[in-house]
């Protein structure tokens, strides 16, 4: 049975690791000995978790970037793998939300969700990845979601964009397994956090329960070291993607767009 050991004394690189899931995954990977490259738009943010991590015994860097920015992954890249840090283990983590009618959400936030969502989670492995197969080890996370596995009304946008991470995941996994190369795809539920605040999903939380982040990154590293390729980290989520086998898509359809309806406060310009 694999060891957290494996990760001692090695770079993982955390996107998204400012606040919520991100800055849990960051901890828990502190935890087990992991150093620490730790990326997101918010300076004070990042700098603050570093000095925590510090007082711990753990060494880390921080790298400022908005992955809304297309040239944001080279710069990453650039200031870790390129600037002579062998990144072991790739957390991609950022993400984006948005919760409310596709007619009238902003547009501006849907095509953001694909950018940063899709593109930077592609631009990021394709970056890694390679370095990972030359030296024949490495671990790499990828944050979808419980929405990959069904449409999700008021949030079809970001559901899509789930399911495209996730398929991702199981593809790229299957691809370097014979590389010594874990993938892991994390499904979680609904998670009180920041993200949760700003794509307009606080009252989802309260319908559809929800999960601490630091439960979450627990269970999903632990899921990374052992190789799982899907990690669905709570009872509920398995329950209900069991559902999908048994209940036409149809149902559960309208089942959710009238549960999700008013679910959410919606994000307006």
């Amino acid at each position: 049975m694999a060891s957290f050991e494996v990760f001692r004394g090695k770079w993982a690189l955390v996107t998204g690791a400012s606040a919520g899931i991100g800055a849990a995954l960051a901890r828990e990977l502190a935890s087990h000995g992991a150093k620490l490259i730790l990326t997101a738009r918010r300076r004070e943010r990042l700098q603050a978790l570093a000095a925590e991590l510090a007082s711990r015994g753990t060494e880390s860097r921080i790298v400022v970037a908005d992955l809304t920015d297309p040239a944001a992954p080279q710069q990453i890249y650039d200031a870790s793998e390129g600037a002579g840090l062998a990144v072991d283990i790739l957390i991609n983590n950022a993400g984006l939300g948005q919760y409310g009618a596709f007619s009238s959400n902003r547009a501006e936030q849907d095509v953001r969700q694909v950018r940063v969502n899709c593109e930077a989670v592609v631009r990021l492995s394709r970056l890694f990845v390679p370095r990972m197969v030359e030296r024949r080890r490495g671990w790499v996370l990828i944050v979808s979601s419980m929405a990959s596995f069904q449409p999700m009304p008021y949030s079809a946008t970001y559901a899509a964009t789930k399911v495209f991470d996730r398929f991702l995941s199981l593809g790229l996994a299957a691809e370097v397994e014979p590389y010594g190369i874990k993938v892991t795809a994390l499904c979680p539920g609904p998670v009180p956090t920041e993200f949760a605040t700003v794509a307009g999903w606080s009252g989802l939380s309260q319908r559809l329960g929800s999960q601490s982040a630091e439960e979450v990154a627990r269970k999903a590293i632990h899921a990374l070291v052992r190789g799982r390729r899907t990690i669905v980290p709570t009872f509920k989520g398995v329950f209900l993607m069991s559902l999908e086998r048994f209940i036409p898509m149809s149902v559960i359809l309208a089942i959710l767009e009238k549960s999700l309806r008013s679910g959410g406060t919606s994000v307006r310009p």
